[in-house]
């Protein structure tokens, strides 16, 4: 009889394991719909997309005629519209759709998803402080909130460290930023107060990614790699410190002012640039940005949320996007550009109507943020954006 009930509760004990092993998978790799050929043609007549794509080629061929180098996509519904690529990766080889491009500040998309990740997960709070997790941090106040939403006040670590990198030719890691603000005689003065006023500052993605590395165990890229990049499928995405020989592979150099840049001493600090990516790849970051295949409705909505009302205007900052607003201070374009050592980048997307604007560029051109003609395109004859020319932020 004992050996009976032993047998009985091993089997429900399997059971019950295997149940939670198989929902795990479930939720681990939710199913996703493919379109078939006839769902994607009803769509691009729904849409209009031959119209559109004829559009937004006369736009880029203008743009290619003012300098631009790089890559170009743009889709609605789920549909490809538009994409191509133009001039070099480097000095001898041409760029395709499948050539990689230093993301510069659109990178800070992906450092306040994982932020918000470990927010959903428990393992960090928005409220928490920096001086949580680095104890000798010298600066009281500043939350994970105000970092997410460039509140914090902090100092510009770029400009506090500029002279010691360069003199002694350190390339720092975000570990060894938090080690010299900790130990800086005398403390880099703050700018203001933590939650006082936006300001946009590198300084609080690259601290975000340092969190991340310190609460997870791992490296920025891993956790990426593991709780975002590999479940979206985005195989092209890599950090500009990645071991990965494949981050080599259709890997673009960045050039400005018709020279080709070298690797900069602040380089390999991760969190506020520093991940290189794909058209493509980006094209499934959207997708994961408009579903719930990492954040949940509610994070999403946060970090769509506008949270700097200093200054009235149509721009606006949620947590790591840039948002553009209606008269009702209602988000109704979310994005984000980036700069860095020669590349210039723009995501632009529009929830509601359900379309996305990709440009990558490795020769600095400033017509990449001049978008105004492809999003009036993306909403047809009734409907023109209240964009300017140029979206020029920093």
């Amino acid at each position: 009889m004992h050996f009976f009930r032993v047998c009985v509760v091993v089997f429900c004990a399997g059971f019950l394991f295997n149940c939670k092993n198989e929902k795990a998978k479930t939720e681990e790799k939710p199913s996703e719909k493919v379109l078939s050929a006839a769902d994607i043609e009803k769509i691009r007549k729904e849409i209009n997309a031959d119209k559109k794509s004829q559009i937004i080629t006369e736009i880029i061929n203008g743009k290619v005629a003012a300098g631009f180098n790089g890559s170009v996509l743009v889709a609605q519904k789920g549909v490809i519209i538009y994409e191509n690529a133009f001039g070099f990766a480097n000095d001898s080889i041409k760029n395709t759709i499948d050539s990689k491009f230093q993301l510069a500040s659109l990178s800070k998309t992906f450092t306040a998803v994982a932020a918000m990740k470990m927010v959903q997960d428990g393992q960090i709070g928005l409220d928490n402080t920096v001086k949580d997790y680095y104890p000798t941090f010298p600066y009281e106040g500043v939350t994970i909130r105000s970092l997410l939403s460039h509140r914090s006040g902090l100092p510009y670590y770029q400009y506090e460290f500029d002279k010691k990198v360069r003199s002694e030719k350190i390339y720092p890691s975000n570990q060894q930023m938090m080690d010299w603000f900790a130990k800086a005689i005398p403390t880099p003065k703050v700018l203001n107060l933590p939650d006082h006023f936006f300001s946009y500052n590198n300084t609080n993605f690259a601290i975000l990614a340092a969190i991340i590395e310190k609460v997870s165990g791992k490296s920025f890229e891993e956790y990426l790699k593991g709780k975002i990049l590999n479940p979206a499928g985005m195989q092209n995405t890599f950090t500009g410190v990645s071991k990965d020989s494949l981050l080599n592979v259709n890997k673009t150099v960045g050039y400005q002012n018709g020279r080709k840049l070298q690797k900069d001493f602040y380089d390999d600090i991760m969190g506020d640039k520093g991940i290189y990516s794909t058209t493509h790849d980006l094209l499934k970051w959207y997708d994961v940005l408009k579903s719930e295949k990492v954040l949940n409705k509610e994070n999403l909505r946060e970090m769509y949320t506008p949270r700097s009302f200093e200054h009235p205007g149509l721009r606006n900052y949620g947590y790591g996007f840039r948002l553009w607003v209606n008269d009702l201070q209602q988000t109704e374009y979310i994005y984000h550009t980036g700069w860095w050592k020669g590349y210039n980048t723009i995501m632009f997307f529009n929830l509601r109507e359900d379309f996305v604007v990709i440009l990558l560029s490795n020769k600095y051109n400033r017509s990449v943020y001049n978008i105004k003609e492809i999003v009036d395109a993306l909403h047809g004859k009734d409907k023109q954006s209240n964009l300017e020319e140029n979206i020029l932020d920093q």
